[in-house]
C-alpha cells in the first residue's frame, strides 16, 4: 500500500525517489544464499518497482548484495559504521551493476548510521576525559568526522573514471543514507545530525521529533555541509586514533549490536502479526439470515 501511495513519485522522478525499504530477516544476516532467496522472495511476493529490500552489510550481506545488484534488485544495504563497510558496499553495488543487464532500471543507498557512534565513541573517551583535556575536544564531533570522510569516499568513487562506462550504460549513483540521525545526547544540538550532513545525492532518514525540530530552527546554508571542514574531520579521527580507541573495532561491535536490535524488533512485529492474525481467525463469521 506504502509503494503504491509514493507510485507517482517514482514515477515523476524517473525511478530516482519514491522508494518503500522491505527487510529481510535480520536472522539471515550471516547466511548468504538465505539472504538473495528471501530478497528474492519478498520482492516478488510485493511485486513493486519502487520497492527496496533491504539487507545489512554483514560480511555474508556483501556478496548477497552484489549477486541481488547483478539479478535487477534495488537494494537499501543498512547497518553500516565505518569507512570499511562503506567501501565494501560501493564495490558490492559497481560489481553487480556490471552483471547487471539493465542498470539504470537498479537503485540503491548505502545506510550509514551516525548518531551510534557518537554514543560508543563518547563513552570510550570519557574514560580518558579526566587524564588527557584532549579527549573531551573530541566529544560529540567523532560521527560526524566519519561520515563526512564516507561522503568524500562518495564522490571519489561514483564521481570519477571508474564509474564513467556504468554511468554511460544508465546506471544510478549508489546515494549515501545517513541513518540514526536523531540525537541521543540532549547536551548536543537536537539538530546536530542534521545540519551538518547536508549535500546533494544524500538521504537523511530523520525520524518524526528530529524533523519537527529542523522545521522549527534548523537552517539550510548556500552551501553543502558534508564537504566542509574535510581536514579537520580527518584530523579529529587522526586524533581519535592517537589516544588509543579504535574506531573500528568499534564500528565492528555497533554492526553486531545493530544486526541483534534489528531481529529483536522484527521478531517482535512477526509475534504482534501473529496475535492479530490468530485473533481474526478466531471470529466466527456473521451469517446472514
Amino acid at each position: 500500500m506504502t509503494a503504491d501511495i509514493l507510485r507517482a513519485v517514482h514515477d515523476e522522478t524517473g525511478g530516482a525517489d519514491g522508494y518503500v525499504s522491505f527487510e529481510v530477516s535480520p536472522h539471515l544476516a550471516d547466511d548468504t544464499q538465505g539472504t538473495i532467496n528471501e530478497a528474492k522472495r519478498l520482492r516478488a511476493a510485493v511485486d513493486r518497482p519502487n520497492v527496496m529490500i533491504k539487507v545489512p552489510a554483514t560480511p555474508a550481506g556483501i556478496p548477497a548484495i552484489q549477486e541481488l545488484i547483478a539479478e535487477g534488485v534495488s537494494i537499501n544495504v543498512t547497518l553500516m559504521f565505518s569507512m570499511k563497510h562503506y567501501e565494501a558496499v560501493a564495490r558490492a553495488y559497481i560489481r553487480g551493476l556490471e552483471r547487471c543487464a539493465e542498470p539504470a532500471k537498479v537503485a540503491s543507498v548505502a545506510s550509514f548510521f551516525v548518531s551510534r557512534v557518537d554514543t560508543m565513541v563518547d563513552r570510550a573517551l570519557d574514560t580518558l576525559a579526566t587524564a588527557q583535556a584532549q579527549a573531551k575536544t573530541l566529544l560529540g564531533k567523532i560521527a560526524i568526522a566519519n561520515s563526512k570522510m564516507v561522503y568524500h569516499r562518495f564522490l571519489e568513487i561514483f564521481h570519477g573514471e571508474g564509474f564513467v562506462a556504468l554511468r554511460r550504460r544508465g546506471a544510478r549513483v549508489q546515494r549515501p543514507l545517513w541513518a540514526s540521525t536523531g540525537t541521543k545526547n540532549p547536551a548536543y544540538s537536537d539538530i546536530l545530525y542534521v545540519e551538518n550532513l547536508i549535500g546533494a545525492e544524500t538521504v537523511n532518514t530523520l525520524p518524526p521529533e528530529t524533523l519537527n525540530a529542523f522545521k522549527d530552527h534548523g537552517k539550510v546554508p548556500g552551501g553543502e555541509t558534508v564537504v566542509d571542514s574535510l581536514d579537520e574531520a580527518a584530523a579529529a579521527l587522526g586524533r581519535l586514533k592517537a589516544l588509543g580507541i579504535d574506531l573500528e573495532g568499534v564500528t565492528e561491535k555497533l554492526q553486531q549490536e545493530g544486526v541483534a536490535a534489528f531481529a529483536t524488533s522484527f521478531d517482535q512485529l512477526i509475534a504482534a502479526l501473529e496475535k492479530k492474525r490468530k485473533a481474526m481467525v478466531s471470529v466466527e463469521p456473521i451469517r446472514k439470515i
